[in-house]
């Protein structure tokens, strides 16, 4: 049987929760009036089990059961890093640095 469940891609825009990431979905779409190409952006909560997604990224998510009261979405896979960020990222600044 066909796999029934939707897949979108999308960028990172936020990791600052546990375990959720906020992946913004651009597409482009005709004004029903003007016939204008406007670009349309929805914002997508998406659970990411590993925490292994940043701000940045370009990912692929899949439709799911409710996880949470605005979760529908499942990270599927990173399919781009964003430059500049490394895998493993520190998270506090050195004492030397804050100093």
């Amino acid at each position: 049987m066909r796999e029934r469940r939707k897949r979108l891609v999308g960028r990172v825009v936020s990791d600052k929760m546990q375990k959720t990431v906020v992946v913004m979905v651009e597409r482009t779409r005709r004004h029903p009036r003007y016939q204008k190409v406007i670009r349309v952006r929805k914002k997508f909560y998406a659970h990411d089990e590993e925490e292994k997604c940043r701000v940045g990224d370009v990912v692929r998510i899949v439709e799911s059961r409710p996880l949470s009261r605005l979760k529908r979405w499942v990270v599927e896979e990173i399919l781009e890093r964003a430059e500049g960020r490394s895998e493993e990222a520190p998270e506090t600044v050195p004492e030397e640095v804050a100093g």
